[in-house]
């Protein structure tokens, strides 16, 4: 994912999911976050000076299990320093809330609640 500040975007990233760097000294220039167990899906952080993306076609999706918890994860991630993007593409109903990062990267936290 690409971001401006580094060491704004890893600490975002690493408080959201609780992840650690794969490197004891990251790159200025890029850092690998993966599961404290090293197991699982890593993220990599590269810096870049493409603008965001409004509309994105490649974004993280983070699951909740219900509207109760999507709404304490929201909560979370807005304390972090996330954002709450006004996204024009909301459909009727919409099982999802879009967050941009302190970066402005969109992702969204998913209600699975509703079967």
């Amino acid at each position: 994912m690409g971001v401006e500040d580094m060491q704004r975007a890893s600490a975002f990233w690493r408080a959201a999911l609780g992840y650690v760097p794969r490197d004891r000294v990251p790159d200025d220039d890029w850092v690998v976050l993966l599961p404290p167990d090293g197991a699982g899906t890593v993220l990599a952080l590269g810096l870049s000076e493409s603008p965001v993306q409004e509309h994105p076609r490649v974004h993280l999706d983070l699951y909740a299990g219900d509207a109760a918890d999507q709404a304490a994860e929201v909560d979370r991630l807005v304390a972090l320093g996330a954002e709450r993007v006004d996204w024009d593409l909301y459909p009727d109903d919409a099982d999802f809330i879009v967050l941009a990062d302190t970066e402005g990267n969109r992702f969204c936290v998913i209600d699975t609640g509703r079967g």
